[in-house]
């Protein structure tokens, strides 16, 4: 029994080690995840800027000018009826896309601060697939059309603000 006294706290010391190596390889590993958190603290900090306030100036643009002048310039029948159709799943989009961001913004708000929060993942991937869908939809159906249009018709300013909107979607586009 003398024997056991001994060899007791000597285990009971070791013992102790064994937590003592989980966390020093746990903070072994901490340089590494520094990169990761900083990376996705800087996205959502641009997500953050660009989002807040572009995307809303750029669809406003969209529904208060272009769509209006190109549906004033469209001819009466089929024509008008595809720019209707168009215009109208493009003004749901942009709703639909707002009120997501708006679902996602507070996460992304604590993610830029370093904040511990859960970001949607379904939310995230909806904007992101949905937006994509969006952009192409107006960058291959719509805006083709647009130009078409408001390129036969006398209305320089209604083709003025197409050229401008055209050369405001690759800057908002490099940014997603």
């Amino acid at each position: 029994m003398h024997n056991d006294d001994t060899t007791s706290p000597i285990s009971h010391f070791s013992n102790c080690h064994v937590g003592i190596f989980a966390q020093l390889a746990r903070m072994g590993d901490l340089p590494a995840l520094l990169g990761p958190a900083a990376q996705a603290r800087k996205i959502a900090d641009q997500s953050l800027a660009f989002f807040s306030t572009g995307m809303y100036t750029h669809h406003s643009e969209e529904e208060k000018d272009l769509f209006p002048a190109v549906r004033a310039s469209a001819q009466a029948g089929a024509e008008r009826m595809k720019v209707d159709t168009l215009i109208e799943q493009l003004t749901q989009d942009h709703r639909s896309l707002e009120k997501l961001w708006e679902s996602l913004e507070p996460g992304l708000r604590k993610v830029s601060k370093g904040q511990d929060t859960t970001l949607d993942v379904a939310t995230l991937d909806a904007m992101v697939q949905r937006y994509q869908s969006h952009a192409k939809l107006e960058e291959q159906a719509f805006l083709p059309l647009a130009q078409s249009i408001l390129g036969r018709n006398d209305n320089h300013m209604a083709a003025l603000g197409l050229t401008l909107h055209m050369r405001h979607v690759p800057a908002f586009a490099a940014h997603i």
